[in-house]
């Protein structure tokens, strides 16, 4: 923890919760657990086998589906931990790798820890070259997030290595394999959309650096990147590498909770991530800002984002867990600012119009008062238009940065001797038993 502590190995009991039956008078208790920090939870596990109720919870709002040690989020106070380390020190302090290492083991790595997973990621960074193959087989204009779909999935049937996940040492392989070829194959996808040659990953480069080589690389001449955009490019990918139990990381418990390879698991998030309501936030911002047009017209959508009858709404404003503000934001603004000013891109419109909405919105009282302040999507959708993605490789680049979460959120669940099989209940509202009706008697 961060502040020396050690977690606490499992949920402590910490009382009991009495739950009293209206219908027919009795009484169950039902024991409370305290984790280490954040609120308690009521522990219902055995709730419908003594009552015959289960509890209703769309989305999962109030529902703890599983312990965890790994990441730690306080919303009203705008708190984000990674194995108990603060988020702004990491993103400030550490690199990419060492957040990986910490997410996937539990503590930051010594020097020779840090240098020997260094290098096994590094050297599992190339493809196996039939990939290729099956890459070619999508259309020029097929959505970069469909191919990465696709080719995750497909590599269980390229690396069968790594696939028996009672393994521990498959399961490791796997872990690092995912990592290393993220990366390229998201490179390849982009690569393919633009019609250029692929460009092969270099071992003399950083996670980071390597990652934006391959993307914007070519054959004719060497590239040469900014230390700003570099460093911006790995605080994005440290910003986003893990959140909790949110959709596409509760997708990858669930799938693997069936006992699917991790090649599968993976790409059942990056199915979940690609909504927009997911991992398409910093995209929707551009399109948003598009909408916009000029900054003449912020007043107007200013005014449309506070009439409640209104359906528009600012896109990249406020967070759904964040009642405070984003800590992640705090560390993306400086990077935000830095890149733009390091490519000289202030005068293009679209850029130029996010830093005076920006402006605006922190000195509105309306936003001030709700505290509607950009949140990470906002400004990491600015980094990555500024540094040359187009909007559709925005979510592309989360799946690159959440891959390592979601591998240590499924490692963690596979070495959970009380995992089970994910079988949410239901809330049936619909016919009773009723008799089959012949054709000849239908209306």
């Amino acid at each position: 923890m961060s502040d020396g502590t050690s977690p606490k190995a499992t949920a402590a009991p910490a009382g009991l919760v009495t739950l009293n039956d209206q219908r027919t008078g009795k009484s169950i208790d039902l024991p409370v657990l305290d984790g280490s920090v954040g609120p308690s939870v009521i522990d219902i596990r055995k709730l419908y086998g003594q009552t015959g109720y289960f509890t209703y919870d769309p989305g999962y709002t109030s529902t703890g589906s599983c312990e965890s040690k790994i990441t730690f989020i306080d919303g009203d106070e705008g708190v984000l931990l990674y194995r108990g380390y603060a988020i702004e020190e990491l993103a400030q302090q550490s690199d990419f790798m060492e957040v990986c290492y910490l997410l996937l083991e539990g503590e930051l790595p010594n020097v020779q820890q840090k240098g020997a997973f260094e290098k096994n990621i590094t050297y599992h960074t190339m493809l196996h070259e039939q990939l290729q193959y099956f890459l070619r087989g999508f259309r020029r204009d097929a959505h970069p997030m469909a191919v990465m779909v696709g080719i995750v999935g497909a590599l269980s049937a390229f690396y069968h290595d790594s696939t028996d996940i009672s393994d521990p040492k498959q399961r490791v392989i796997a872990s690092h394999r995912l990592i290393a070829k993220i990366p390229t194959i998201a490179a390849m996808a982009f690569k393919y959309s633009t019609g250029q040659p692929f460009v092969y990953p270099r071992n003399n480069l950083s996670y980071a650096e390597n990652f934006l080589h391959m993307v914007f690389a070519t054959p004719c001449e060497d590239l040469k990147i900014s230390r700003s955009v570099v460093r911006a490019m790995d605080r994005i990918l440290i910003l986003h590498a893990d959140h909790e139990q949110n959709a596409s990381t509760s997708t990858v418990r669930l799938a693997g909770s069936s006992g699917a390879n991790p090649f599968a698991c993976i790409a059942a998030g990056i199915a979940s991530l690609w909504g927009p309501a997911h991992g398409g936030a910093n995209e929707a911002v551009l399109n948003m800002l598009a909408e916009i047009g000029s900054k003449e017209h912020i007043p107007e959508f200013i005014k449309r984002a506070k009439d409640k009858d209104d359906p528009f709404r600012l896109m990249g404003f406020g967070h759904r867990v964040y009642k405070n503000y984003d800590p992640r934001a705090a560390v993306l603004r400086q990077s935000c600012h830095e890149v733009l000013e390091e490519l000289g891109v202030h005068h293009e419109p679209l850029l130029d119009l996010a830093m005076e909405l920006e402006r605006i919105a922190l000195e509105d009282e309306y936003f001030v008062n709700r505290k509607l302040f950009p949140n990470v999507d906002f400004y990491s959708g600015i980094i990555l238009r500024a540094m040359g993605f187009p909007n559709e490789m925005f979510t592309v680049l989360f799946a690159v940065a959440r891959t390592v979460g979601w591998i240590a959120q499924w490692k963690e669940m596979i070495e959970d001797p009380e995992q089970k099989i994910g079988r949410p209940r239901q809330l049936y509202t619909g016919y009773g038993k009723r008799p089959y009706v012949s054709m000849d008697k239908r209306n």
